[in-house]
């Protein structure tokens, strides 16, 4: 099902923004921007090969952060999670709003969740 979607970001919960902001940008180099949410402020930082850097403030523990984020540039994001689902697939969050479209997130065998993310300008059904 992912085999045509390429990786386009990678989603970082972390405890302090202000820290995270620091870190990536003075330490790693990276350019960092402040991006204003309905939750507070979040960060983004593109990378050279186009995966974006994503990092929200929510309780960060490991083993809930990174997450690997699969872009769906179609749209389709409801029947990808219907068709996941009738194959058994745990779905960890439903299909929810998220900055500039849609989200879900799934997990693997061993817990560890995969999200797919589709811009709020394709359809979500493409059945």
């Amino acid at each position: 099902m992912f085999s045509q979607s390429k990786i386009g970001a990678i989603c970082y919960y972390v405890n302090d923004i202000e820290k995270t902001e620091a870190f990536y940008r003075d330490a790693l180099g990276l350019d960092i921007q402040r991006m204003e949410g309905e939750d507070g402020d979040w960060l983004l930082a593109k990378t050279a090969n186009e995966v974006e850097l994503l990092f929200f403030k929510q309780e960060s523990r490991p083993g809930n952060s990174p997450i690997i984020v699969f872009d769906l540039p179609d749209g389709g994001i409801d029947d990808m999670v219907a068709a996941l689902s009738e194959k058994g697939v745990t779905i960890v969050t439903p299909v929810s709003h998220a900055p500039g479209g849609w989200s879900a997130e799934i997990a693997d065998p061993d817990n560890h969740q995969i999200s797919m993310y589709q811009s709020d300008g394709v359809p979500r059904r493409l059945k």
